[in-house]
């Protein structure tokens, strides 16, 4: 969690770098009411936004809920609500979401019901992983942050153009490293970020479960449907689902926010017997 801590301080220090070299005293004023204004939305409102854009709603699956109740006991957390993500095809997937873990929730595909019950434990189980860490709060402060440096730096190419251009020579250069550098700065930091929290949440459910093998092999069958099916919502999201939903080509997977699914699998292999 230090870390994480430390990842965030550098992207909120991005950010008010920026201000400052785009408007001084205002514009590192402007930035930092940009960045509290962000994250108390993405605090407070985040969870409901994705639910409603996967139209995920309420279910009573009793096997589910059984399971949910169990799994949190044993992680020592409030049982969270259950929400359903009916897909035209049986895809398997999960997120989890809520700014907290008395106001957590956990999203299904409802094709995450066709695994085997200890794989669809251990897909829980890591949900619940990152509920326990707080890692949908982290994420979404992260991904606020990074959103904001991105708004701040077209706020900066655009100032290149039509901005008072008295002196203009001297600022070119911190302008353009401010357009062309922060952006991918604050990108590299969250996927440090989110990936580390991925690896987290595996560690939690092979703790809580007591078979790393059994979320190995959900990991395993969740990335073979999603090799020829995938769930259609904004690119934005794909950090929220246990594997990445959105089909990308090696550019994009070289920035995906999840680590190679085969370094989580060695990992999952590794602690088996540990747990």
């Amino acid at each position: 969690m230090f870390s994480t801590a430390i990842l965030l301080s550098v992207l909120t220090g991005i950010l008010l770098v920026i201000g400052w070299i785009v408007g001084g005293l205002w514009g590192i004023t402007f930035a930092l009411i940009l960045a509290i204004v962000i994250n108390f939305l993405s605090y407070w409102y985040s969870d409901r936004i994705v639910l409603r854009m996967y139209k995920a709603k309420p279910t009573k699956n009793i096997l589910l809920e059984d399971m949910v109740k169990k799994l949190a006991r044993d992680a020592g957390l409030p049982a969270p609500k259950i929400y359903m993500i009916e897909t035209k095809e049986p895809i398997p997937n999960a997120f989890a979401t809520g700014r907290d873990p008395e106001h957590s929730v956990i999203a299904v595909t409802s094709g995450l019901l066709d695994l085997k019950e200890d794989e669809i434990e251990a897909v829980i189980a890591h949900e619940l992983g990152h509920i326990k860490n707080r890692d949908v709060m982290v994420a979404s402060m992260a991904a606020a942050i990074a959103g904001a440096i991105a708004y701040v730096a077209q706020i900066a190419y655009w100032s290149m153009f039509f901005g008072n251009r008295r002196g203009g020579g001297a600022n070119i250069l911190p302008m353009l490293a401010i357009v062309i550098l922060a952006p991918i700065a604050a990108l590299i930091v969250r996927l440090a970020i989110s990936r580390g929290r991925e690896f987290k949440a595996d560690y939690t459910s092979a703790v809580i479960t007591k078979r790393p093998r059994s979320l190995a092999s959900a990991l395993k069958k969740i990335s073979g449907v999603l090799e020829k099916k995938t769930i259609r919502g904004p690119a934005a999201t794909s950090h929220l689902w246990i594997v990445n939903p959105f089909r990308g080509n090696w550019f994009s997977n070289l920035f995906s926010t999840h680590p190679p699914l085969q370094e989580r699998i060695k990992r999952l292999v590794q602690i088996d017997g540990e747990v």
